[in-house]
């Protein structure tokens, strides 16, 4: 492992620095500088093309491609040199403007346009943007992409599964059978409504100056339709327009998204926790791996440590994307600084979740099924028919049938003879009874398969 990466403060840039780094482009202090030079970009360009602002003629096309190509060609060291500038002007956003203007000095077609780089603007004009288009990028192609692949092999397994009896349990006590498929199926319905959750939040943006209300903007060209031209330039990177803000877009959107991955999230430790149950009660058992151990003084043991690795890093995102959702929402009066250094850690929220689903991902394909030990503990388990026993009784109108199955089976030893024996004296039509008889817990499963198979 490379220094660094063992003197690393986070575990996502030492330990987990590998799973992460799809995310390093986006949330980066890199990915941050590209997200507002590319804002600034368009911003500028946004201006050349409205008549209203006879100082700054439409571009020709190749002066458009070679601005452009500043923010598609912007790398490392550029980045570098905005955080160089910065040092000197101790404003991250104004170093962009410098930056750009720097680049466009030399450029005979582009260079009358220098003050028009930032034109009107306050910072979170360029933030908010930036913002949205980098957590856009990360919910599509990272977040949403890992989630999908975990609730595949889900799905997939539930598929696989979908007719193998399992005793359920309900406060820890056995109760009505199951099948293992339609349990893993109960997970990939929760995880598909919540991925549209997370999908349709519509992360909006702003363009509208110091406090909301293009003062700047009327001030230089009264004439001009600046709402107008906003939402074109906010609509133009792909983003729903707000039209009331104060200086900061107000970041709703963002605690909505962090609230719908916190769900999806929420989910993923209950499944965690489940499946770390049954591996513990014998019904998964886990693939073993050359050379890895697990325990450092107990040779036999086979730890459940990717869902418990998936769950502990599921639980830090929360804690983030709680906070996100808690605190960004509030800005005292038009603003206050707060949620700039709290936007910050947007990725590190990401990051934690992507590091529980490749776990997760992980841990779902060491597992194999034991079809012998879900069969055992359904055949200890006799006592899960006097569900069935009693409501067929209801049916046909014999007097105490809750109570008669309640003194029968509550705390008691229940066998297959014994059941059978209590069955055999019902006062109920035969093929009523032939069909009590013949049940066992391990077909006592309702339409579990078919379900399963829907998922």
């Amino acid at each position: 492992m490379p220094e660094a990466r063992l003197l690393a403060l986070s575990p996502l840039d030492g330990r987990y620095a590998g799973k992460v780094d799809a995310l390093r482009p986006i949330f980066s202090e890199y990915g941050l500088v590209h997200a507002r030079v590319r804002v600034e970009v368009e911003w500028l360009l946004a201006l050349a093309a409205e008549p209203g602002i006879p100082e700054l003629p439409a571009f020709p096309d190749a002066a458009a491609a070679r601005l452009r190509a500043l923010a598609d060609g912007f790398s490392p060291d550029d980045a570098a040199r905005v955080k160089a500038i910065e040092a000197t002007t101790n404003h991250d956003v104004k170093a962009v403007e410098y930056f750009i203007k720097e680049r466009l000095r030399d450029d005979v077609e582009l260079a009358p346009s220098l003050e028009f780089v930032h034109f009107a603007c306050t910072s979170e004009d360029i933030n908010n943007l930036a913002y949205a288009l980098m957590l856009r990028e990360a919910r599509d192609t990272v977040l949403l992409p890992a989630l999908d692949g975990v609730v595949a092999t889900l799905r997939a397994l539930a598929q696989a599964q979908a007719a193998q009896p399992m005793l359920s349990r309900i406060h820890g006590q056995t109760a009505s059978p199951t099948t293992l498929g339609k349990e893993l199926a109960n997970v990939v319905a929760r995880l598909e409504r919540q991925r549209v959750q997370v999908a349709a939040v519509a992360l909006t943006g702003k363009a509208n100056g110091a406090v909301g209300n293009y003062n700047a903007h009327v001030a230089a060209y009264p004439d001009v339709d600046w709402p107008a031209l906003a939402r074109r330039f906010v609509e133009g990177l792909g983003l729903p327009f707000n039209t009331h803000t104060t200086q900061i877009e107000p970041h709703d959107a963002v605690a909505e998204l962090g609230d719908a991955v916190r769900r999806a999230n929420t989910i993923l430790v209950d499944l965690c926790r489940d499946t770390w149950g049954y591996i513990s009660l014998g019904y998964f058992r886990q693939k073993l791996k050359e050379g890895e151990v697990g325990s450092s003084t107990m040779p036999h043991k086979v730890n459940p440590i990717d869902f418990e690795n998936a769950e502990g890093n599921l639980g830090i995102a929360n804690a983030l994307f709680g906070h996100f959702s808690e605190k960004l929402p509030i800005s005292r009066w038009q603003r206050d600084l707060t949620d700039s250094t709290v936007l910050r850690a947007l990725g590190t929220a990401f990051g934690h979740t992507l590091v529980a689903l490749d776990a997760l991902a992980r841990g779902l394909g060491k597992l194999t099924v034991a079809p012998e030990r879900l069969e055992a503990d359904l055949d200890a388990a006799w006592e899960v028919l006097a569900e069935a026993v009693q409501t067929v009784v209801r049916r046909h109108g014999l007097p105490n049938p809750y109570e008669q199955l309640k003194a029968l089976t509550r705390g008691q030893g229940i066998t297959a003879e014994s059941m059978r024996g209590f069955i055999a004296g019902l006062d109920l039509p035969a093929d009523a009874r032939e069909r009590l008889l013949a049940l066992t817990p391990a077909t006592y499963t309702g339409l579990a398969e078919l379900l399963a198979r829907e998922a």
